[in-house]
């Protein structure tokens, strides 16, 4: 099985074309490759393939087998390979909010239905940056979902292993607890992250992230992910981070994220009220995994 690693901000996957490949087992395979000892190493496996409403599909395994309903620094290297690997035919330039016009597009179907996406492109035809629109964020806890009687997870106070804490919760296709602190490095994200991605208020799990706010044009965030555990980035909770920054009065609607792998430049648009996320994709290299 021909596949390719790449990665958005640190965040790495194991890519497999599977226009030309099949997966018999792919939750089985993602832990399996994911391993960083044993296996290629990454945080899960995302398969391309066709769409019969998109130009392509894309399917998220997390490392544990699972699988995601979207992943935002996953598409961004999803559109990245599609394009330079002609698996579909792009469309022309669209405009961003608060952004100049991207020169070509994607439609890509996820389990959060079809996003379009914007590719920059250099000189070689080669794509650097993606903005992706990851459409409008969900904040009913029904929606999330967290079982809570509250009508929204908006500055919630919890705890979790007798410590306080304060959470407000966002969808942006898959489930994000947020938590703003004032001290990032303080934070025991090994020990709270599973603690509460796993806590029985998730019926579907959650992705976590501890956020320090910088100014309100930019904050600093660490991630713990469902099923994968601490990554260098997460582009679906970045937007997330956003949101729940707009919503709690600390930051404004453009403001960069600070991630460990590097940042991402966000927007939670006044006019359409869809989020906008803009990072680069990185090819790293292909390889031949032996089929047993």
């Amino acid at each position: 099985m021909r596949f390719t690693k790449m990665h958005g901000l640190g965040n790495d996957y194991v890519y497999v074309n599977c226009f030309k490949e099949k997966v018999e087992n792919p939750a089985e395979l993602a832990q399996i490759i994911s391993d960083r000892h044993r296996g290629i190493g990454s945080d899960g496996l995302i398969l391309i393939g066709s769409s019969q409403t998109a130009d392509v599909r894309m399917r998220i395994f997390n490392a544990d087998g699972s699988e995601a309903e979207m992943c935002g620094n996953g598409i961004r290297c999803v559109a990245k390979y599609a394009f330079e690997h002609k698996l579909a035919e792009a469309g022309g330039a669209i405009s961003v909010p608060g952004q100049p016009p991207f020169p070509a597009s994607l439609n890509i179907e996820t389990g959060n239905g079809v996003l379009t996406v914007g590719l920059d492109t250099d000189d070689n035809n080669k794509v650097q940056n993606v903005c992706v629109d990851m459409g409008q964020p969900k904040m009913s806890a029904k929606d999330i979902p967290v079982d809570l009687p509250v009508k929204e997870m908006i500055e919630q106070p919890m705890m979790f292993q007798n410590r306080a804490f304060v959470m407000t919760c966002v969808s942006m296709g898959n489930p994000h607890a947020v938590f703003f602190c004032n001290d990032l490095s303080a934070v025991d994200v090994e020990k709270f992250g599973p603690i509460i991605e796993n806590h029985s208020i998730f019926p579907n799990r959650i992705n976590v992230h501890f956020v320090q706010v910088d100014n309100s044009a930019e904050f600093t965030m660490r991630t713990w992910e469902r099923g994968s555990g601490i990554t260098m980035a997460c582009g679906s909770g970045a937007c997330a981070c956003c949101v729940a920054a707009v919503l709690t009065g600390r930051c404004q609607r453009i403001c960069k994220a600070n991630l460990p792998g590097g940042d991402l430049n966000l927007n939670w648009c006044e006019e359409d009220n869809n989020v906008y996320m803009t990072g680069p994709a990185v090819e790293v290299f292909e390889g031949v995994w032996p089929k047993k």
